[in-house]
């Protein structure tokens, strides 16, 4: 953890914004993407979502009041949430119990991280999956996102983007505006996988 902000740590695992509950189950990542919030701020509410440990699933489901009451349940935190699967897996399957959509916010690493294909482990628990391209070019890719996976990180999103189209309601492919970055080009490569696309709004105040 490089950012100053690493060193105010909490047990936050659950936060709302807005009408939606977001989970924050880990601070591993394997990206270290320049416009991170993380690398400019403790958290994005009140406290910081910078943990002291990585909470078990029976942590996060206590830290969950009425589930039922939100729009949205939402695995986002400080870290990549497919670094833990098999925790999102189980937690997932315990929400489904309420009848409220359930979206992942991901890099789209996990295929690289777990060594296999897990997109199928997802199938009946996650409604959206939201994952994020942020380029149109694995050079331009790496050099924003420093991925400890060099530029083969970007050919794992778009696979990882194809699997999840064969098991996921709906995927939605995600761009940061800002400078640099050929928002055209990366629409169209969402198209030509067949999923959503969605521009970001970068504010500069945080990069």
């Amino acid at each position: 953890m490089s950012s100053k902000y690493a060193q105010q740590k909490s047990n936050v695992y659950s936060y709302v914004l807005g009408s939606k509950l977001y989970l924050n189950i880990t601070n591993a990542c394997t990206n270290r993407c320049e416009f991170c919030v993380r690398e400019s701020a403790a958290g994005v509410t009140e406290g910081s979502l910078w943990l002291e440990h990585q909470p078990t699933l029976q942590e996060v489901l206590d830290s969950i009041e009425h589930p039922e009451k939100y729009e949205e349940l939402v695995f986002c935190g400080f870290g990549e949430p497919l670094s833990r699967v098999d925790a999102v897996v189980g937690i997932a399957r315990e929400l489904r119990k309420y009848g409220v959509p359930v979206r992942i916010n991901t890099n789209g690493q996990a295929n690289l991280i777990h060594g296999r294909n897990i997109v199928p482990d997802l199938a009946g628990l996650i409604d959206i999956v939201s994952i994020s391209l942020n380029a149109e070019s694995a050079e331009k890719y790496q050099a924003i996102c420093h991925s400890v996976y060099g530029e083969k990180a970007f050919q794992a999103v778009l696979d990882f983007t194809a699997a999840c189209k064969a098991y996921i309601p709906k995927v939605i492919l995600s761009v940061v505006d800002r400078p640099g970055i050929n928002l055209d080009a990366c629409r169209k490569i969402a198209e030509s996988l067949g999923v959503d696309f969605r521009v970001r709004q970068w504010n500069p105040s945080l990069a």
